[in-house]
């Protein structure tokens, strides 16, 4: 019986130790993504996104895929720099597998505290974004000012929205 639970505990022990290998793999992508970003190294930024990734914006209207995404920002990154989030806090969720994990994160921005959210896949062997989502955090007990502050545009984008829809 001890040995049997004596293999079950460094069973268990490698599998935890494996998942902390990720986790900090996963940390390191992110966290060297977002130095790319500061330092204006767009072949580092964008190579750490996978060719299929989708970044969401903190505007309505900003949902790209890699390519826009890539257009969208390389004139910032061509002024010598693009923007320059730090991580605050971080928490990463692995798959079953390993081989998709999702985190979110608070940032400190020129936005002041943003939150970033995503999805990370692995393709042999290297960690890339997937699917990232910044969204501007707002206390709740500001809200009310900032839908007032929204209502208007928000209103057109509704409306352009809507009438684009198939029917």
């Amino acid at each position: 019986m001890n040995r049997y639970l004596i293999l079950i505990s460094f069973f268990f022990a490698a599998v935890l130790q494996a998942q902390r290998q990720e986790e900090i793999a996963i940390n390191k992508v992110l966290d060297s993504w977002h130095r790319a970003a500061a330092e204006a190294d767009f072949k580092e930024y964008f190579d750490k996104m996978a060719d299929s990734s989708v970044f969401i914006g903190t505007d309505a209207t900003e949902n790209w895929d890699k390519e826009e995404f890539m257009e969208f920002s390389k004139p910032y990154f061509d002024k010598g720099k693009a923007w320059d989030f730090t991580p605050l806090e971080r928490h990463v969720y692995l798959g079953p597998n390993a081989k998709i994990a999702w985190f979110d994160e608070l940032l400190d921005t020129w936005m002041q505290i943003c939150r970033g959210s995503g999805v990370v896949i692995q393709k042999e062997g290297t960690w890339k974004i997937s699917h990232y989502v910044l969204s501007l955090a707002i206390p709740n007990d500001a809200i009310e000012g900032v839908i007032e502050l929204k209502k208007e545009n928000d209103s057109i984008l509704k409306s352009s929205i809507l009438l684009n829809q198939p029917n």
